[in-house]
């Protein structure tokens, strides 16, 4: 299939793939749709929200219908980095007795990983995802080994339980390419969650896409072309979250986005036209995938702290104020 062809088939692909996600996961369509512009931009999510939102069910489901290898970790207090990683472990030839060390890969060695409760294990085995999630490589035992096209991870947080829990670092939030907050389903939504799974058997999630299609749309959407406004406006609202840019917002913020960012913003507005049937994306895609850019990006003083101001108020004064 020709690029041409291949781009045409995005927005019909978006359709099939909210259709198919639907008949399994109720509601939270804006989650969804955030979370197809991060996978096909081959960009990591970080999903915050209560447990029981469905948000793993959610990320199983995804990558059914993308027809992906799916792996899950659930992180605890007591996972090491090998556990993620993988090991070396010694095997003996019994016909010579010959001694050798054989790597055993962890379940870091798939398509999409579920990072289950990230903040619930100690930074150190946090940062064994690093690497996998910016180089898509692993390092074990001084050799390095190279994961599989695509790989993402799409991993969960508790914003409310806090006890046991390690806050992820900075430097790990940046490899994010979103941050998605999970809410709560509307009363009808739960009526009709409550129906779906109380009586028979859940149903499965159909096969929209297969991982040669994915890779094809991944690479697809670098090849386009970047919009020199959008990269402009992307830059700017980046850098209107730093402290020295002096805006009526500047005065909630301790610590703004660096340049990943701009990277992102630029990226995600891309992806979000092109599954929309759009080769040029706007400034209002921009905004669209902004605050799911933002967001993790941002620290905010103890002044806003003290008046009640969430980040999210913050992103949407620094946007009005941006233009």
């Amino acid at each position: 299939m020709d690029d041409v062809a291949l781009f045409d088939s995005l927005a019909p692909t978006r359709e099939a793939l909210l259709d198919a996600i639907g008949e399994v996961v109720v509601g939270q369509r804006e989650v969804v749709d955030l979370m197809l512009t991060a996978l096909l931009s081959n960009g990591h999510c970080l999903f915050v929200g209560v447990p029981g939102l469905a948000k793993t069910l959610l990320v199983n489901t995804v990558a059914e219908t993308v027809g992906v290898g799916f792996g899950r970790i659930q992180f605890t207090p007591d996972l090491m980095p090998s556990d993620i990683t993988g090991t070396d472990v010694l095997e003996e030839d019994k016909a010579t007795g010959q001694r050798s060390l054989r790597f055993v890969k962890g379940p870091i060695f798939t398509n999409l990983l579920l990072a289950d409760e990230i903040n619930r294990t100690p930074p150190k085995t946090q940062a064994a995802l690093l690497q996998a999630m910016q180089e898509r490589a692993v390092t074990a035992a001084g050799h390095t080994y190279r994961l599989d096209a695509p790989f993402l991870v799409f991993a969960t947080q508790n914003p409310i339980e806090q006890e046991g829990t390690y806050p992820l670092p900075e430097a790990q939030q940046d490899r994010f390419m979103f941050s998605i907050p999970v809410g709560y389903p509307t009363p009808a939504e739960e009526e009709e969650i409550v129906r779906r799974t109380t009586v028979g058997e859940m149903p499965t999630a159909r096969r929209v896409l297969d991982t040669e299609r994915l890779v094809a749309l991944q690479q697809l959407l670098r090849k386009l072309p970047a919009n020199g406004d959008v990269v402009r406006f992307a830059v700017k609202l980046a850098g209107a979250t730093r402290p020295e840019a002096k805006l009526g917002a500047s005065r909630w913020i301790r610590w703004g986005a660096g340049p990943r960012a701009s990277q992102f913003l630029a990226v995600g507005a891309r992806t979000w036209a092109a599954l929309r049937g759009n080769e040029v994306p706007t400034i209002d895609d921009v905004r669209a995938v902004a605050p799911a850019v933002l967001r993790h990006r941002v620290l905010l003083n103890f002044e806003a702290e003290a008046a009640g101001v969430t980040v999210d108020q913050v992103l949407a004064q620094l946007v009005e104020e941006v233009g």
